[in-house]
């Protein structure tokens, strides 16, 4: 069953063609000052949405997981490597891995 629509909401536009989105919307959907947004026009039905830049985000977003850990860019690193022989045992047994222990 698809979500239900919730009631539309008016926006106003302003002198230099601004809009405000409503905060609930915008923290909905982490929607900061400055992000760029997509307006696709449909013969007179706007269609106005987030166009988020993946990679920055998910850098931020893993970045925030790092600190909140405690961990620093070593830590990951030694963690990396660890996970990187366990993985290679596992798909091909330690005897031809030359950093294996």
């Amino acid at each position: 069953m698809a979500p239900r629509a919730k009631r539309p909401q008016t926006l106003l536009l302003r002198r230099r063609g601004s809009l405000t989105l409503p905060a609930e919307l915008r923290r909905k959907y982490r929607l900061e000052e400055g992000e760029p947004l997509t307006l696709l026009d449909l013969g007179g039905v706007f269609v106005l949405a987030p166009r988020t830049p993946l990679v920055p985000k998910l850098a931020g977003e893993l970045e925030r997981l790092r600190e909140e850990a405690g961990l620093n860019v070593e830590d990951l690193l030694a963690g990396l490597k660890e996970q990187r022989k366990r993985l290679y045992r596992e798909r091909y047994g330690s005897s031809s891995d030359p950093e294996a222990p």
